[in-house]
């Protein structure tokens, strides 16, 4: 059973370590005190993603935000990014930080590798926090191409294209159109060179039967939110209302965002968080 504290002003604390999890080292960010909250961030990302996030709850929720392996301030490892390893590294961090009752709160790829993550160690996990999650839609042969097209511009990026920091600036003012978000856009934009061969790997991934995870979903014991987006023109809410309102129990949250309501509508993000984790408490507490 979750217990929440009643609400303070945010606690500014932060811990930063390296865990070794599963053959990777992972930079782990701490922040707060309260029940735990593990922040995985989408592809390209980090753990940065979140800062403000922590800032503003912090004083309520103990989050611990995840730099994926070659991003943020995480080491590089040889096995290429997917959603299933990514869930590998988590489960391996629940264990190594003794984490119980936690919630998850993914972003894109941080969302199926929190799908996969609460069916692997149900006894870990409290709730689940879906933005604008990978994993919800068919990889129908549309998706297939798709994502395989744009695998071949991360590559190209990866090999020194002359063209790519102008396309992946333009591509993320979709990604994160709002003025909210411009302060991360940009440092998510300045590290493209670096983070292309990770974004590679990950769209190559997304193109596998594997990469369907509507029937692991579906599996879940835990409460899940979905905290979409609605601009978001990757993973349109369109393509996965119909299954999330299939989910018993689920609650949707949407917002007037892009790829991550967290960092583009702030204030509205954090009533929905709030009330969600709210009602993960037992009857009467």
């Amino acid at each position: 059973m979750i217990d929440l504290p009643a609400l303070s002003p945010a606690n500014d604390l932060r811990e930063v370590q390296l865990l070794e999890v599963r053959g990777a080292t992972l930079n782990v960010i701490r922040c707060g005190s309260g029940p735990p909250v593990v922040c995985l961030h989408a592809t390209g990302h980090g753990a940065r993603d979140f800062d403000r996030l922590t800032q503003r709850l912090g004083g309520d929720f103990t989050f611990f935000s995840l730099d994926w392996p070659g991003q943020g301030d995480s080491q590089r490892e040889a096995i290429p990014a997917s959603a299933g390893r990514y869930a590998e590294l988590v489960g391996g961090a629940l264990e190594a930080l003794d984490l119980k009752d936690a919630i998850l709160l993914g972003n894109s790829i941080g969302g199926a590798a929190a799908i996969l993550c609460a069916a692997s160690h149900p006894d870990r996990v409290r709730g689940l926090v879906l933005c604008n999650s990978g994993g919800l839609i068919p990889v129908n042969l549309f998706i297939r191409m798709f994502c395989r097209h744009m695998a071949r511009r991360f590559e190209k990026g990866a090999a020194g294209d002359p063209a790519f920091p102008a396309w992946f600036r333009r591509f993320y003012r979709q990604v994160l159109p709002l003025p909210e978000a411009a302060w991360r856009r940009e440092e998510i934009v300045a590290a493209g060179a670096r983070t292309a061969p990770v974004l590679a790997q990950a769209w190559r991934s997304f193109a596998e039967p594997a990469a369907d995870l509507r029937p692991v979903l579906k599996g879940l014991s835990a409460p899940v939110l979905f905290a979409w987006g609605l601009r978001d023109r990757i993973l349109p809410w369109f393509l996965v209302r119909g299954l999330a309102r299939r989910i018993p129990g689920a609650r949707i949250a949407l917002f007037d965002a892009g790829h991550s309501a967290f960092l583009e509508t702030p204030e509205a993000f954090d009533a929905a968080f709030l009330d969600f984790a709210r009602s993960l408490r037992g009857p009467g507490t």
